[in-house]
Formats: C-alpha cells, sequence, structure tokens
C-alpha cells in the first residue's frame, strides 16, 4: 500500500486460489483471500524488509513493517511454500484465482458464482 516493499515473481506457472480459511480471514480482514502461491524462490524481493509473524506452527504471516499491508502466507513445511496475496500485485487481474482452497471454512454468507474447483482443504499443503 505505501510501496516500501517490492516483489517480482518468476514466470514460471503460478498457482493462484481463493483461500477461505480462517487464517487468511483474520490476517486480511477480508472475508477471502486470493494467493498467488509456489516455492520461495519463485519470489525475489526487490525493496523493503517484510516483517514475519508465525501464526501457526512452522506457518508465517508477513507483512508490511510500516503501514501493515498483509503481503504473504509462507511455510518452511513441505518443502516450503510462499504466497503473495494477489491484492499486492501491480495487475492482479493477470493472474486470476483457478481454485478454491480451505472451502470448508468459507463463511455462509459469501457466494462466488464460478465453476473453479472447490477442494475442503488445501490443493498442496499439508494442514497445520
Amino acid at each position: 500500500m505505501c510501496g516500501a516493499n517490492r516483489y517480482e515473481l518468476s514466470d514460471d506457472s503460478p498457482w493462484s486460489a481463493y483461500c477461505h480459511c480462517e487464517s487468511c480471514r483474520k490476517h486480511t480482514g477480508a472475508p477471502v483471500a486470493v494467493l498467488i502461491a509456489g516455492k520461495p524462490e519463485r519470489v525475489s524481493w526487490t525493496k523493503g524488509e517484510r516483517k514475519r509473524y508465525e501464526s501457526s506452527a512452522g506457518r508465517f504471516r508477513a507483512f508490511c513493517n510500516d503501514c501493515g499491508t498483509s503481503l504473504t502466507w509462507e511455510t518452511d513445511n513441505d518443502g516450503g511454500w510462499l504466497g503473495v496475496h494477489s491484492s499486492t500485485l501491480d495487475n492482479p487481474d493477470a493472474l486470476p484465482p483457478t481454485d478454491h482452497v480451505f472451502h470448508a471454512e468459507a463463511v455462509d454468507w459469501l457466494k462466488i458464482d464460478d465453476d473453479l474447483p472447490r477442494f475442503e482443504g488445501s490443493k498442496f499443503i499439508t494442514p497445520a
């Protein structure tokens, strides 16, 4: 939001999903988050230093140390994963969601009318 943190994503095929988990909702203050996820080496931090918070064992949430904007969900588990919030991209339309994950935790009043696959938990990540 303030521009203190900048990053670049590599060009290999990213995975993008709506995440309905309670933790993402609390981290973003929104009923659903959209994450562009992959291996941590896909992201190059070009400006600033994000602040990481261990939200559960081996799982981290990162945010801008200056303005507090939610930046990432990260884990060293499962071979390492990092998801950046699509809302922080310069062009979020470039990487639309392809799935819904943790759909079992979705709030009842939010109805997203699409035909994307819905997973009760994660497509790739082992639950904490």
